[in-house]
């Protein structure tokens, strides 16, 4: 099934000029909505919308100016619209349906806020988290991110070398290696290494698995909202969890006694933020039991969010498509590195290596000379806002679908937006980009689409609650 069917025969007002408007009639458009032309009571043929925020002056308000370049030096623009294309998709989200703030920079912001939140600053060809480095091999340029505390014990195994878990140590043995050598040896290992390479355009969602859908559904408020089950950890799923209970879903996060969130330790206000107001159940998925307990609030739910590799889920027993078909208009939200299909499935993607991988790192070699890290994750809340965007529009349209988006398609759709025809034009950009965001001396930072509501519940403090409240109903 295409996307462009999700919202067939909705009509969709949107108004505003510039390119975070564009983008998000193109998104509203590959989903099928019809829009509605633009008001235009000046009578200048340009429509009634205010202006778009210019994305040089987005891009600085955001943060991702600062996080963008060496640490000794100017930071630096990036000329795409990258934050434009952030502003249009929480555009597009609330042209379905009540909830959002939207102002000029509230996606943006979302991109910086964690950087923010944790003060941290640019690294130059270093990711200002720390974990994900841009190394010089034989042939060309790699992101490695090393984001888990197990992936250093792979590393001896993917250099064939001893290297001491130290980055230092690892530089000069991917210097003598090809990038294809590489990228496939730590694919096999489960290693996030991506090849700093010119981007290609891609679709920004597939709907992998068109199932019975229920009737079309209105915009809702929090009664009637759907009742959404989150898998997801990190960034991207709980984002897109909580956009979706900002609408009016109830959403329970679930995570495993084993392996909870690891966000859980990073800025306690980061997870607050992302995660508050969602009920909190831990079970043990390492157990028959706890797995069974899953697969009954599974049953209860409108929307699964999962951002896991395909086979991690059908090892627990868990499969999308027999979920999808068990009952009609629920929808099933798949967000992984690079997708579902066979081989990408397999392979591991995070946020800033996914930046990399989609061109960001080679077109600002291209105008600055020099291989930087764009931002601070930025696969990460770009693929949560045009998650919650599909994800809402399956709902509304009756659901029975498979959602799938990966970090890479997502950043590789937005890198391909508006992106000038030449290196010349690029570079031309690049500087007028610059000029404009050094025009104002202060930029107030953006509201964002939803305030903090305090903290996130403790690991596990509705469990017995939720399957008291919510089982009942199924009894």
């Amino acid at each position: 099934m295409r996307p462009a069917h999700l919202l067939a025969g909705l009509r969709v007002a949107l108004e505003g000029r510039g390119h975070a408007s564009d983008y998000a009639r193109l998104l509203l458009a590959s989903l099928g909505a019809e829009l509605a032309p633009q008001r235009d009571d000046d009578g200048d043929g340009d429509g009634d919308g205010d202006a778009n925020e210019h994305p040089a002056l987005g891009w600085r308000r955001s943060g991702l100016m600062a996080l963008t370049g060496r640490a000794a030096r100017a930071p630096q623009m990036c000329p795409l619209p990258l934050t434009s294309c952030a502003d249009g998709a929480l555009a597009a989200l609330a042209a379905l349906g009540p909830g959002l703030h939207v102002e000029a920079g509230s996606g943006a912001a979302l991109l910086g806020v964690r950087a923010r939140i944790a003060g941290l600053t640019r690294q130059g060809a270093v990711s200002p988290g720390g974990t994900c480095h841009l190394l010089a091999c034989r042939d060309g340029h790699i992101a490695v991110n090393l984001a888990r505390p197990d992936d250093w014990t792979m590393v001896p195994a993917w250099l064939e070398a001893d290297c001491n878990g130290d980055w230092d140590a690892i530089a000069p043995w991917v210097s003598t290696m090809p990038a294809a050598q590489l990228i496939e040896r730590a694919r096999l290992l489960g290693l996030a290494v991506a090849l700093s390479a010119p981007s290609t355009p891609a679709p920004w969602l597939e709907v992998a698995v068109p199932c019975t859908p229920a009737s079309p559904r209105k915009a809702v408020g929090t009664a009637s909202g759907p009742l959404v089950i989150d898998l997801s950890s990190l960034w991207a799923g709980p984002l897109c969890g909580q956009l979706l209970r900002q609408l009016g879903a109830a959403v329970i996060k679930i995570e495993s006694q084993a392996r909870p969130d690891g966000a859980r330790n990073g800025p306690a206000a980061f997870f607050d933020l992302l995660n508050a107001g969602k009920a909190s159940v831990q079970l043990d998925l390492a157990s028959p039991a706890g797995r069974a307990q899953l697969a009954r609030l599974m049953d209860q739910a409108d929307i699964v969010i999962e951002a896991s590799r395909p086979r991690a889920l059908r090892q627990m027993g868990i499969d999308a498509e027999a979920w999808l078909t068990a009952r009609a208009g629920r929808s099933w939200v798949s967000i992984t590195g690079h997708g579902r299909a066979e081989p990408q499935a397999g392979w591991i993607g995070f946020g800033d290596d996914a930046g990399v991988g989609a061109g960001l790192s080679e077109l600002m070699y291209r105008v600055t000379g020099e291989q930087l890290i764009c931002g601070d994750a930025i696969g990460d809340p770009l693929t949560g806002l045009h998650a919650a965007l599909a994800a809402w529009a399956s709902w509304r349209s009756g659901g029975g679908h498979l959602l799938a988006l990966s970090l890479a398609s997502v950043l590789r759709h937005c890198a391909s937006f508006a992106q000038p025809a030449s290196d010349d034009l690029l570079r031309d950009r690049h500087a007028r980009w610059t000029r404009v965001a050094k025009s104002r001396r202060a930029l107030a930072p953006a509201r964002l689409p939803f305030a903090p509501v305090g903290a996130a519940r403790p690991l596990g403090a509705d469990t017995a609650a939720v399957f008291s409240a919510w089982l009942r109903r199924a009894a």
